[in-house]
């Protein structure tokens, strides 16, 4: 099971350069405050001395620590060209790889010296680790990381949130759930205000993964001792407390060496502790430490397998995604913008791979736009919106010109249906705006393997947006003017004719024939009003778009309008533009006695009801031609009700007639004019803008970043892979 540290260290090794936090590493990471002791922890699992020392904060860059068992007949790790064969201890840092230190002195200075070249002069501290190997005779395979010491105050010219920024870098490394938890805190304290303890429970609240270590025995009160600290009495620590004993600044400054520290540090425990002498120790340290270690990686390392080769998965679809370097530029630009216009089609036919599921685009929404939007908003345009009954009476009024009206005129229904058509083109005009704002929206929609394109080529996006944009805009004024045509063309003749509207025609001319037919032949002045209820069946979709099972209650008046010849017949004239419609008598109209032809029903200004005074007095003058006509109300007589109500029924059967076939053509001019247009033409008129040779190099330039990310995906696949080889190598003998 000893061979199951070397893998980690290859490990380490493998993700240095791409982050070892990405695959949460069995280690060990030793915690403590400040100059608690952690160095010299640490000197003495290797037996040197070769850690910065000094006031302040020392330790300002995460040291990875990998201590690797060689004896002299190892042959792994010692070679002939390295002159390591028969050296019994030297070290290498992995930023010098081809450098072995045999003087430790000289590996504290390049210590030094690496961590001010990152992390600077201030005594700030960096995230960025160092490796350090360190191959010997006399240690046990065992990895460390040593982080900085926890501190409260700031010192000198360090940043005013130089505790932040280290609790940040211990709790990045701890919270690691495969790392073992080495809480240093010297004997001088009190256990319970341990401030590397409290870090531990935060992560490890169950303690399966924290080893409590207390330093400087030494230098406890008189008359004190630990054995309750180090029984666990005061504190339990699931995987123990081991005590520890140090060399003193002095001893530091009089070179004592490592061997005759450990030999005094025996010597205290055999003679202060007795009965705790053989669980204490640095040399008690360092094996329970690699025993705890194999044992934890033993236990991580089918989790691990499992989780590289997962890792190996999602970085081989995340670099396949970035695409492969380009060898043939023409041939890919080529390749981009037929798979764009394919794209752009395939969003809009509804054939796309990956098809939406939250929102309706493409052809979807453009569907939605034609039947729902556009067709509701026409559904809701009422025939006669806008229109009021004094309107239609004015515009009748207005079109017979001085002479009093014998019949309904022509020009009237003309000029009033003509006005309630217009009310189309706004709508269609919109409906246009919409199909083309999600047509420009669809380039966003293209797939995800364009889209990956359009990332990684930016200046060929922003190109092909371009073209896109512009072959859009260029079909906006024909589509426009298409559509204002249709209203146009349904403007410029009002077939009176049209096979809908004749039927409504007729129905009306039933209706006016039981106005004269109701009118008894021997009365020769207008009779009191009597009323009727006669229901009427009305053509599909006449009035308000009621089915044609509905009947329609209309309103019938008997007039005595009609002249008797003597034998009680009325003598009907058929001159009126609804000849064919509307048969009414001659003398109806000339003995009419309404109100239309009584002073007050001629319209009048304001100032005009009242006697024309003084003109110099206080009255309002009359002004003709700039005020309004002013309609007083009154009651409407029985022929303006009925000229009325014949050119409502009139304007709605004929509105209808126009507002189905507009919601008809429509959406089929626009489908010519631009939606086919577009996809029938988009890939020549990108070919014809972006394949020109003196645009492909930069066209085809790649974003910085897109770069580097294909860089570094690569990497992190590439040691994902040897540390896959690496994981497989293992026997399952290995773990025993």
């Amino acid at each position: 099971m000893e061979q199951l540290i070397p893998v980690i260290n290859k490990l380490q090794d493998v993700f240095h350069t791409v982050g070892a936090d990405t695959i949460q590493l069995p280690q060990i990471v030793v915690v403590g405050t400040q100059s608690s002791g952690k160095s010299s922890v640490l000197e003495g699992l290797v037996g040197r001395t070769f850690l910065p020392r000094g006031t302040g904060i020392v330790t300002r860059r995460p040291l990875v620590l990998q201590l690797i068992y060689t004896p002299l007949d190892d042959k792994e790790h010692r070679s002939a060209d390295e002159g390591t064969l028969h050296l019994e201890e030297w070290a290498k840092f992995l930023h010098l790889k081809n450098k072995i230190f045999t003087d430790f002195n000289e590996v504290l200075k390049e210590i030094e010296h690496e961590t001010e070249r990152v992390a600077g002069h201030n005594k700030g501290i960096a995230h960025e680790p160092m490796n350090l190997k360190v191959y010997s005779t006399k240690v046990v395979n065992l990895t460390l990381v040593d982080l900085p010491g926890i501190t409260k105050v700031p010192v000198g010219d360090q940043p005013e949130d130089i505790e932040a920024k280290i609790y940040e870098l211990i709790f990045s490394f701890i919270s690691n759930p495969n790392s073992l938890i080495l809480a240093v805190t010297p004997a001088t304290t009190d256990l319970a205000t341990s401030e590397a303890l409290k870090l531990a429970r935060e992560v490890d609240p169950e303690g399966r993964r924290t080893l409590a270590v207390m330093t400087k025995l030494d230098l406890m009160d008189a008359g004190t001792d630990a054995i309750d600290v180090l029984c666990g009495r005061v504190i339990p620590v699931k995987l123990g407390i081991i005590g520890l004993v140090n060399r003193s600044q002095k001893d530091i400054q009089n070179n004592k060496s490592i061997e005759e520290a450990l030999k005094d540090e025996m010597s205290f425990l055999q003679r202060r502790y007795p009965t705790l002498a053989t669980r204490n120790g640095t040399a008690y340290l360092g094996k329970t430490l690699q025993r705890l270690l194999m044992h934890h990686i033993r236990d991580c390392l089918p989790e691990l397998k499992t989780r590289v080769n997962l890792m190996v998965s999602q970085f081989q679809a995340l670099l396949h995604s970035y695409g492969d370097q380009v060898k043939d530029k023409s041939q890919t630009l080529l390749q981009i913008i037929t798979k764009f216009a394919s794209s752009y089609c395939a969003t809009i036919e509804g054939t796309a791979r990956n098809i939406e599921t939250t929102e309706l685009c493409g052809g979807a929404r453009i569907c939605y736009i034609f039947h729902e939007t556009f067709g509701r908003t026409l559904d809701s345009i009422h025939p006669l919106s806008g229109l009021t009954t004094l309107d239609i009476l004015t515009a009748i009024r207005n079109a017979t010109g001085p002479r009093p009206a014998l019949f309904v005129p022509e020009v009237s229904f003309e000029l009033l249906v003509k006005r309630q058509i217009r009310r189309l083109e706004d709508p269609s005009l919109r409906c246009i705006e919409l199909v083309h704002e999600e047509m420009q929206r669809i380039i966003q929609h293209c797939g995800t393997e364009v889209q990956q394109e359009m990332l990684r080529f930016p200046k060929l996006h922003e190109k092909i947006v371009d073209v896109v944009t512009s072959l859009l805009r260029q079909r906006l004024p024909p589509t426009n003017v298409m559509v204002e045509n249709l209203v146009a063309i349904e403007l410029a003749y009002i077939n009176t004719k049209h096979p809908d509207f004749h039927r409504e025609a007729s129905l009306v001319s039933t209706l006016m024939h039981t106005h004269v037919e109701e009118a008894p032949a021997h009365k020769l002045q207008p009779s009191k009003q009597s009323t009727k209820k006669q229901t009427v069946p009305y053509p599909p979709g006449i009035v308000n778009g009621d089915s044609p099972s509905k009947e329609i209650r209309v309103q019938k008046t008997s007039m005595s309008l009609v002249e008797s010849n003597g034998v009680g017949a009325p003598n009907v004239v058929q001159t009126n533009w609804l000849t064919n419609l509307l048969p009414v008598g001659r003398d109806e109209f000339a003995n009419d006695t309404s109100a239309e032809n009584t002073p007050t029903a001629t319209p009048t200004h304001h100032a005009a009801s009242t006697p024309l005074q003084n003109p110099f007095g206080h009255q309002k003058p009359v002004n003709l031609l700039s005020e309004a006509v002013h309609q007083p109300e009154r009651k409407l007589s029985e022929r303006e009700k009925r000229d009325c109500e014949v050119i409502e029924r009139l304007i709605k059967a004929y509105f209808y007639i126009v507002r189905k076939s507009i919601q008809d053509s429509v959406p089929k001019a626009v489908m010519h004019f631009l939606v086919n247009h577009v996809k029938d033409n988009l890939q020549s008129e990108l070919v014809t803008h972006l394949y020109r040779p003196d645009q492909i190099d930069l066209l085809l330039s790649e974003s910085e970043h897109i770069a580097q990310r294909r860089k570094e995906a690569a990497d992190m696949l590439e040691a994902l892979q040897r540390s896959s080889v690496i994981i497989g190598e293992i026997r399952e003998t290995h773990f025993w």
